[in-house]
């Protein structure tokens, strides 16, 4: 079963960012700037997080996985985050 993700990416060197980009052209849609639409199985999921992982500096850069559910409907969002830490906004999040 796929599951659709938003991924979005924030990058401190060009190179890397680069790198982040080509990355996820494998994975998904590019939807605007640092921002992919992904329809990922399980195992899509392990394997684009440790594509980037290699890629990215855990300390500099980050990268948000938005969970938005079932490729078929939608579920709750979930948001995880590779590298620096997501921090929660006490807004709403809306994503148009």
């Amino acid at each position: 079963m796929r599951t659709s993700y938003l991924v979005c990416y924030d990058i401190c060197d060009d190179k890397r960012l680069r790198k982040v980009f080509q990355a996820m052209r494998n994975y998904g849609d590019h939807l605007q700037f640092s921002i992919f639409e992904c329809q990922l199985t399980p195992r899509d999921l392990v394997r684009c997080r440790a594509d980037l992982s290699t890629i990215i500096n855990h300390a500099e850069d980050q990268v948000l996985f938005v969970d938005l559910g079932p490729a078929e409907g939608r579920g709750d969002r979930v948001i995880t985050a590779l590298g620096k830490p997501y921090v929660s906004l006490d807004a709403p999040c809306i994503v148009v």
